[in-house]
């Protein structure tokens, strides 16, 4: 079984995630904001982060710097979800160290594509 990490500071919005992703292959975990993200990364090693960009505390940009801080999670994926949807914001987030980027309102069908994709398949 797979950990999915859910790091979003809006309810519904993890919500959604939770039932889009949901099942016998996946254990989804989750946080509202950057610093219980760090924290939950930690303690249960997820297989993948779905990180919001904008959080309170601490920002997706950050959570992700302190995240590649750590020798073991350097190869963690990390997914960018967020609102903002110009080029160039994607642009910024995969050079900064994401692995994908996926803007709100999420798909369903591409998030699972993508998710099967990162994951292995399962």
């Amino acid at each position: 079984m797979k950990k999915v990490l859910v790091v979003d500071d809006n309810p519904v919005s993890r919500e959604l995630i939770r039932e889009v992703l949901e099942g016998p292959q996946q254990r989804i975990l989750e946080a509202e904001d950057g610093e219980e993200a760090l924290e939950k990364v930690l303690q249960e090693e997820p297989d993948l982060v779905l990180l919001d960009i904008q959080l309170p505390l601490l920002d997706g940009y950050e959570v992700l710097r302190r995240i590649r801080g750590y020798s073991r999670f350097a190869r963690l994926p990390v997914v960018a979800l967020t609102a903002f949807a110009m080029r160039e914001d994607c642009e910024k987030a995969l050079a900064l160290g994401f692995d994908e980027y996926v803007t709100k309102p999420i798909d369903a069908a591409s998030l699972r594509l993508k998710i099967r994709s990162i994951l292995g398949g399962e």
